[in-house]
């Protein structure tokens, strides 16, 4: 399943998370959460979610782009590129004009139009760059 992408991904969230969220989404009645997978051929290269929130204090700030991830030996071929604006037409067709993201990297996402918009803070105690993209 999908999900054990997401939970190869990032080892350090418990195994039930990813389960738990991608499963519920499937009967979830709103535009979010949505999750989406990247195959090629028959195997999941990638993943990209959209959420109400990522764990972080702007709760102010929906929808948002997490647990955005292409195999190591996928990459540099335009997958993420390709699941970012998965989700941001996603992020407008759900009728929301700006998508959200927090993480630690500097240049990536200002490749695709994102821009810094300031710091949020995560209930664990770190912090995190957010990033604000206009989906019109």
């Amino acid at each position: 399943m999908g999900y054990c992408l997401f939970q190869r991904s990032w080892s350090a969230v418990r195994p039930e998370m990813y389960r738990d969220a991608v499963t519920h989404n499937l009967e979830a009645p709103g535009a979010l959460p949505q999750w989406f997978l990247l195959f090629k051929e028959d195997q999941v290269i990638g993943c990209v979610g959209l959420i109400p929130n990522d764990f972080i204090s702007r709760m102010d700030l929906y929808p948002w782009l997490c647990a955005l991830f292409v195999d190591e030996d996928e990459r540099n071929q335009g997958y993420g590129k390709l699941l970012i604006d998965c989700v941001a037409e996603a992020t407008k067709k759900a009728g929301f004009d700006k998508l959200y993201l927090s993480t630690a990297h500097r240049s990536y996402y200002e490749r695709y139009g994102f821009k810094y918009i300031g710091q949020g803070y995560h209930p664990w105690g770190e912090d995190s760059r957010i990033y604000e993209l206009n989906t019109l």
